[in-house]
């Protein structure tokens, strides 16, 4: 029995001075990291303050952009403290960073649409084809734009509904946006009787363009007659407004002279056919009386 509490006592001893001589060994690195950890989140986070305050200085760029690359910075600093803090201990990092690669590339490959969105929207708020506020129109997408995320856009619609666009289905295709240009022509076209006076007409939506205020100056007003249709003459009217008079401006300009061709007797004719009665007649009084000579 003294046999083995001797051997007990001595494989006690053993192992806590193995344990003093591990814990002796391992004590700097110990303190290295958490020290490590300590400054690294220090650091990380003052790299992403500082980055996010740099990239806003630049003129035009976005909030949401400059909040998405301060994250990044963030996050790819502690990933490398995180990654020395394991070597302090004596660990393969290679392996480790291998591991994290290809870890990266499956969640690449599973989040494949969600990362095109993400590029979209980077690319969407880096070049800025459109704004909060502007009207824009795709191939199947129109409204006003409410919010440009890195996922997604938000857009308010005509008839006011709202409706979400990813930003890869913005990105890929051509925009119409009618709200960046300071000023925007409309082209007024009406069809007028051909015993009508054209140039009554053209000097009748000239007038009404020069009367309304909303209408500019420069470009100057222009008519002219743009095709000999089958029912009528085409009148066109060019006139300049200001991006954000163009509806209303249309919308009263086209009534107006309407209005104004009643008044002075100028019609507005609908598509029809004329039948010369006299010539069907001709054709048919030859018609028989070919019949009758055969006979």
């Amino acid at each position: 029995m003294e046999e083995q509490a001797n051997e007990v006592i001595v494989a006690t001893q053993a192992a806590l001075a193995q344990a003093s001589a591990l814990a002796v060994e391992y004590a700097f690195s110990i303190v290295g990291a958490l020290l490590l950890l300590v400054v690294g989140w220090w650091l990380s986070a003052l790299l992403s303050r500082w980055t996010h305050r740099a990239l806003l200085r630049i003129r035009g760029f976005d909030e949401t952009l400059s909040r998405f690359f301060a994250n990044v910075v963030r996050y790819a600093s502690l990933l490398m403290v995180f990654v020395t803090v394991l070597a302090q201990f004596g660990v393969q990092t290679a392996s480790i960073i291998a591991a994290l690669g290809a870890a990266g590339l499956a969640i690449g490959l599973a989040l494949q649409g969600t990362l095109q969105n993400i590029a979209a929207g980077i690319m969407l708020l880096v070049l800025r084809p459109f704004r909060v506020g502007e009207y824009i129109e795709t191939g199947s997408i129109t409204g006003i734009v409410q919010e440009i995320g890195l996922f997604a856009t938000e857009l308010k619609t005509p008839d006011g509904l709202y409706r979400l666009a990813p930003n890869s289905t913005l990105w890929n295709v051509p925009i119409t946006n009618f709200s960046r240009e300071p000023t925007r022509r409309f082209e007024l076209k009406i069809g007028i009787g051909y015993d009508d006076d054209v140039d009554l007409a053209e000097r009748i939506m000239r007038e009404h363009a020069a009367n309304d205020p909303r209408v500019l100056d420069t470009p100057e007003v222009f008519t002219f007659v743009s095709e000999l249709a089958d029912s009528a003459v085409v009148v066109n009217m060019w006139y300049w407004t200001k991006a954000a008079d163009f509806w209303p401006t249309s919308r009263e300009m086209i009534k107006s002279v309407k209005k104004a061709f009643d008044e002075n007797g100028i019609s507005i004719p609908f598509p029809q056919v004329t039948y010369h009665g006299q010539a069907m007649i001709s054709v048919a009084a030859n018609e028989a009386a070919a019949r009758i000579s055969a006979e």
